[in-house]
């Protein structure tokens, strides 16, 4: 699923670094000149709004250029922004700013999912599968996205019924807030539970979902009550605390970065071993992709939590740590 390497002419004007003159015994002498780069920022952004089409009131923001990865060129970091929504773009452009490269760069020594899975933090993520296991998959969700609806089920039945050793799966919050009104919410609610009883989280993510077409943003707070009442590793007024302050926000707030880090715009959409797949997947199709890492890690050990890294950090099934850490990529 390699994005292919598309050359743009356009970017033209210099921004020039005056020398700054400096005193050294007695003598007035030229400081060395800052090499300036020819990125002109306003013609970078008139040029994106036309590329992507984004007509004001979308914010566009493009951060200075830094050294890029291969010679002659920088890296160039952009985003439209909108509210909630956002969308990243990664360009190359050329030293003399004549040129621009979109797209991504490869190590060939190098797993080509790298960048992806060094942004894949999952402490606090709830998770189920092996820790250890050779495979990772992240899952992006939205508890309001009837597309979401269908992949958790197809996941839930089927993921660990096939692959009870080799994978295992963390899930990401990521609400749609534009075009979902309770999602939201129910994300906070979540996290809510999540920090009460791990094994109650998943309970809820199934139920949520089953629940869908009957849950509105006003009857949100009373559905999540009543799944809570039943359940003896909950304290519902505990919880009914937790939702009316908020307090999960931040938890939310550090899920949905991750995500747009990696350019997550839709949902859902699943990283396996940090390979992006966008949108629902039949279950076929999400079983070739693992089938082939598991037998490529065999020999790799580039990806998954069995990766061979140097770094530990606590892995999470839930609401508690679990008793093995999982490995987490450079």
């Amino acid at each position: 699923m390699l994005r292919k390497l598309t050359l743009m002419a356009s970017l033209v004007a210099a921004l020039i670094c005056p020398l700054a003159a400096q005193s050294t015994g007695g003598k007035t002498v030229a400081a060395p000149a800052k090499k300036a780069s020819a990125l002109n920022k306003v013609e970078m952004e008139a040029y994106l709004r036309h590329l992507f089409v984004w007509p004001k009131p979308i914010e566009v923001v493009i951060e200075d250029p830094k050294a890029g990865p291969m010679p002659g060129f920088y890296e160039v970091k952009t985003r439209g922004v909108s509210g909630a929504q956002m969308q990243e773009e990664t360009f190359f452009v050329s030293h003399d700013g004549q040129k621009i490269v979109r797209g991504t760069v490869f190590d060939i020594a190098q797993n080509p999912f790298k960048a992806e899975n060094d942004k894949l933090r999952t402490e606090g993520r709830p998770s189920f599968g092996t820790p250890g296991a050779p495979v990772v998959i992240a899952e992006f969700s939205d508890f309001q996205c009837p597309y979401c609806r269908e992949e958790a089920k197809t996941l839930r039945e089927n993921l660990l019924k096939t692959y009870p050793k080799e994978v295992r799966l963390y899930y990401f919050d990521f609400p749609l807030e534009a075009i979902h009104p309770w999602a939201k919410p129910a994300a906070l609610a979540g996290r809510c539970i999540f920090r009460q009883s791990a094994s109650a989280w998943w309970e809820y993510h199934d139920w949520i979902f089953d629940k869908q077409a009957e849950i509105v943003p006003e009857n949100l707070k009373a559905k999540v009550l009543e799944f809570a009442k039943p359940n003896k590793d909950l304290d519902a007024a505990q919880l009914s605390k937790c939702i009316d302050s908020n307090e999960t926000e931040a938890e939310l707030t550090k899920s949905r970065e991750i995500g747009q880090s990696l350019g997550v715009n839709q949902t859902p959409t699943i990283f396996i071993n940090g390979r992006r797949l966008a949108g629902a997947s039949a279950w076929s199709d999400l079983k070739f992709v693992i089938d082939y890492e598991i037998e490529y890690q065999k020999t790799a050990k580039n990806a998954g939590e069995d990766c061979g890294c140097d770094l530990r950090l606590p892995g999470f099934a839930g609401g508690k740590q679990d008793e093995k850490p999982g490995l987490l990529k450079k």
